[in-house]
C-alpha cells in the first residue's frame, strides 16, 4: 500500500514591505520547507485596515497566518495624527484584539533589520527608523542593501549569511516582549515564526 503524498501545509505572510518576503522566500529556499505555501508572493505597501482584511481573509483557509508589521510607520503616523483622531496605534489595537485564534502577530519596531541587528547583539534600544538603524546594523553587515539582489544573492543570500547566528538572534529577540505602553522600545518578534517550524535549528 503505497503512503499518501502529505498534505500542502498552508502558511500564509501579510507584510507591508518587500524586504520581508525576500527574507521569507530564502528562509523556505535553505531550510527546505517544500510542503509549506508561502504567500502572497508580491506583497503590496497596504493600509493597516487592508492588511487586517487580507490577515482575517487567509485565516479561514490557513494553518497560520502571519502578520509582520514594521512598527515605525505606525509611531510615525501616530505621533503626526491630528488631536482628536484616532491613530495609527488605537487602530492597531484595535486589530490585534481581533485577530483569529490561528494568527500570530510579529511586530518589529522599527523595522525587519533590528531582527538581522539581533543576530549580532542583544539589545532593546530604540530606532525611529531604519535610517536611524542604519549605521548600527551596518558595524556587522557593512554592505547591507534593501534590495532584492542583495537578498537573493546567488553566492550567498541574507538567511545563508545570518543563519550560523540564528539561535542568537531567536534568544536575544525572546528577552524584549512587545508592550502597548511602551511602543518605544527596539525589538523583534520574529523568532515567532522559527517557534513554528520545527524542522528549522
Amino acid at each position: 500500500m503505497k503512503n499518501k503524498p502529505q498534505a500542502r501545509r498552508i502558511f500564509s505572510f501579510v507584510v507591508d514591505g518587500k524586504c520581508e518576503i525576500w527574507y521569507l522566500q530564502m528562509m523556505r529556499k535553505n531550510e527546505k520547507l517544500l510542503n509549506i505555501n508561502i504567500r502572497p508572493e508580491l506583497p503590496q505597501k497596504k493600509k493597516l485596515s487592508d492588511q487586517f482584511n487580507m490577515v482575517t481573509e487567509f485565516a479561514e483557509e490557513s494553518e497560520k497566518v502571519f502578520w509582520i508589521i514594521d512598527f515605525d510607520n505606525i509611531n510615525k503616523e501616530t505621533r503626526e495624527a491630528k488631536k482628536g483622531d484616532k491613530t495609527a496605534l488605537q487602530q492597531f489595537k484595535t486589530f490585534y484584539n481581533q485577530t483569529p485564534d490561528n494568527v500570530i502577530i510579529i511586530i518589529n519596531n522599527p523595522c525587519l533589520e533590528f531582527w538581522f541587528l539581533l543576530h549580532h547583539k542583544q539589545t532593546s534600544k530604540y530606532f525611529a527608523s531604519y535610517a536611524d538603524l542604519e549605521k548600527e546594523l551596518k558595524k556587522y553587515l557593512s554592505d547591507y542593501q534593501k534590495t532584492e539582489s542583495y537578498f537573493k544573492n546567488s553566492r550567498r543570500d541574507i538567511y545563508q549569511q545570518l543563519k550560523p547566528l540564528l539561535k542568537t538572534a531567536i534568544i536575544n529577540s525572546k528577552s524584549s516582549d512587545f508592550d502597548f505602553n511602551n511602543v518605544y522600545k527596539g525589538l523583534s518578534e520574529m523568532y515567532k515564526i522559527f517557534d513554528e517550524f520545527e524542522t528549522i535549528e
